[in-house]
């Protein structure tokens, strides 16, 4: 693995794997999956972008090889250029709504970690990848900041409601974190309140790696299908980790209740038990009405980042 060329396409290969294997994963309850579109985003979308974002996860991969040789500081990888980079690449290439923003900002800093890890170690290992993360994202300058700010405004995604500091649709908000010198990092500790992916930048990736990585590991153990230990991470989070998307949208009681049927769900044994999966059907069906508003957007992306962290240390389908 200490080929500096081929380290950033084997980072690439395992970030879009996961990311197709995640939206494919189903009956995977109010997203988009194999057997269920949005009527503004279809399933053949999420497989565009997935296809499309590779060449940006390479890029980063590549600047963690270079801060593993030591020949480039973190805080020159240019992240929020990335990420504003992938999402006009990915809006240019498909028709429909947001389909990949939060993958992206959660996959990027993981692309340039798991760069900087397999150049540095003989193999790849979980602790190492979890401190190169804390290193990528506590570097991030104020321009990348102001590159996000520019990704949100291209892909357009729902439910972000309004902010009372640093607004992302406020006009100002670029010029305020310049001038006051707000780092992404900063920027995410503020939106850390609301939104779980935010969190994660915040939290060294509390929720990737010390909640869905573990039990993705034991179900795909248990069951010997990439498929059924997919789509029981996803109520695992969902269950213990109120959706943010959700919240933000129809408000705290209604994401908590759609975590307790998720909780439910499991204990009635999810696709392993005939009550389980039906359970599980009626829960996606449910979810999907009122124009998807109760979409568990945040988690799938969540659920990305455990299949890439898996992927990454030689899980396969």
């Amino acid at each position: 693995m200490k080929c500096s060329s081929y380290i950033p396409e084997h980072v690439s290969e395992c970030l879009q794997l996961a990311m197709l294997l995640e939206v494919s994963a189903y009956p995977k309850p109010g997203n988009v999956h194999r057997t269920a579109d949005f009527s503004d985003t279809r399933y053949e979308h999420f497989l565009a972008s997935a296809v499309v974002v590779g060449r940006f996860f390479r890029k980063a991969a590549e600047r963690g090889v270079l801060i593993g040789l030591g020949e480039l500081e973190p805080k020159k990888v240019e992240l929020g250029k990335i990420i504003k980079d992938a999402v006009e690449k990915v809006s240019s290439w498909i028709s429909g709504g947001n389909t990949i923003l939060g993958t992206i900002i959660l996959l990027s800093p993981l692309a340039v970690a798991a760069g900087t890890n397999l150049i540095k170690e003989e193999k790849f290992h979980i602790e190492s990848l979890r401190q190169n993360l804390r290193l990528v994202v506590e570097a991030t300058t104020p321009v990348d900041a102001v590159n996000l700010y520019e990704a949100v405004q291209l892909a357009r995604p729902g439910g972000l409601g309004k902010v009372p500091e640093l607004d992302v649709n406020d006009p100002s908000s670029k010029k305020e974190i310049l001038e006051r010198r707000i780092s992404l990092f900063e920027i995410f500790r503020i939106a850390s309140k609301y939104d779980s992916v935010a969190a994660e930048w915040i939290n060294n990736y509390h929720i990737t790696f010390d909640v869905g990585y573990p039990y993705f590991v034991k179900e795909l153990k248990h069951t010997k299908d990439f498929n059924t230990a997919t789509v029981h991470v996803y109520l695992k989070i969902l269950s213990e980790v109120q959706d943010t998307l959700i919240a933000r949208k129809l408000g705290k009681d209604k994401a908590e209740q759609v975590s307790l049927e998720a909780k439910n769900i499991l204990e009635l044994g999810g696709l392993g038990t005939l009550q389980g999966r039906e359970r599980l059907i009626e829960f996606d069906c449910r979810l999907r009405k009122s124009g998807n508003k109760f979409n568990p957007g945040t988690t799938a992306d969540l659920v990305s980042a455990v299949l890439a962290v898996s992927i990454l240390d030689g899980h396969r389908p």
